[in-house]
């Protein structure tokens, strides 16, 4: 209780700085078209560039609704979005349903170990909208590489794994895990988690 009578009193003599109360994400974030999640990542949204980590409990719980709505809006950047070695053939009346151009939509067929090397240099390129991946398999290092390479590319990148690997450190900027109904928010550069799983409303 003293420590918060301390911090009022610091506040209340402009000792210390109060940041603005955040109204929608913030110019180097995009809005990921959840508002559950976004009100609980920093700046509002996915960062503009940098690696996503989205951890799944199994295939088809919802991993691609749930980055949809961003890639809607950044095909239209007149940038590709590349697709790296997807584990199935993307359904094009699906992508096309959810906003999609999908003359922006380029796949690339890559075997598990240029996979990563593939991803690596089209994050790297600065010239994609976005980098989706799904590794078979990824160390710490390999993730790092991604990160590096989204940072310096502008890039946002989606790298898609199993659940088990959130036992494992991550270098990626935001780590999400995603079950059925719900996401976890397991890391996001520049806040505290939520204790809790987010309720999420998304097609599967």
């Amino acid at each position: 209780m003293g420590a918060v009578v301390a911090l009022d009193r610091l506040l209340d003599g402009r000792q210390l700085w109060r940041g603005p109360a955040r109204q929608g994400p913030t110019s180097d974030h995009l809005a990921s078209g959840h508002p559950a999640l976004d009100a609980h990542l920093p700046g509002g949204g996915w960062p503009a560039s940098g690696l996503c980590e989205v951890l799944q409990a199994a295939p088809g719980v919802g991993e691609l609704a749930l980055v949809w709505p961003a890639l809607a809006k950044l095909s239209q950047r007149d940038r590709p979005i590349v697709l790296v070695a997807p584990p199935y053939r993307p359904h094009a009346p699906a992508w096309a349903a959810a906003g999609l151009d999908l003359a922006q939509l380029q796949i690339i067929h890559a075997a598990p170990k240029q996979a990563l090397w593939a991803t690596e240099q089209c994050l790297r390129s600065a010239a994609c909208a976005a980098v989706l991946c799904w590794p078979h398999q990824a160390d710490d290092r390999s993730l790092r590489r991604l990160q590096v390479a989204a940072d310096s590319g502008q890039c946002l990148g989606f790298v898609f794994r199993e659940a088990q690997a959130a036992r494992n450190p991550s270098p990626a900027s935001l780590r999400l895990q995603l079950d059925h109904g719900q996401v976890r928010v397991l890391k996001c550069r520049g806040g505290l988690p939520p204790a809790q799983p987010l309720p999420l409303a998304i097609a599967h």
